[in-house]
């Protein structure tokens, strides 16, 4: 990948905040059950490592997946906290701990995994 500096700093700042939009979708959508079956846990851990796959895979580049996977986990951080009033949006259960935890786990496996195979680059 040789792209010039600001291009690759556009990249990471559009990766990060779409990764916020789908770290705050994701947190409030985690607790949505339907019966026993917590779909919302579901579609949101497979929603966010389709994106985070598609980013790596798409731009060849682990900052842009390391920047989407962040924007996921602070915008999880931000809004399962208190807000000014007092009020709870992630209220603590079982759905809401494994949505914590299984995130940056996610990400880290996904910034983590081996370069494509293939030909040789030439950069």
């Amino acid at each position: 990948m040789s792209s010039s500096l600001p291009a690759r700093l556009g990249t990471w700042a559009v990766a990060l905040l779409v990764g916020v939009v789908y770290g705050l979708a994701g947190t409030i959508a985690h607790a949505y059950r339907w019966g026993w079956l917590p779909v919302g846990l579901i579609l949101a851990l497979v929603g966010c490592a389709a994106l985070l796959a598609a980013v790596r895979l798409l731009t060849d580049d682990r900052w842009a997946a390391l920047a989407t996977g962040l924007g996921m986990v602070l915008a999880t951080l931000v809004f399962s906290g208190k807000g000014p009033g007092g009020s709870v949006i992630v209220p603590q259960t079982v759905l809401a701990t494994i949505w914590t935890l299984a995130l940056p786990l996610l990400v880290a496996f996904v910034v983590a995994w081996p370069d494509r195979l293939g030909p040789a680059r030439l950069d």
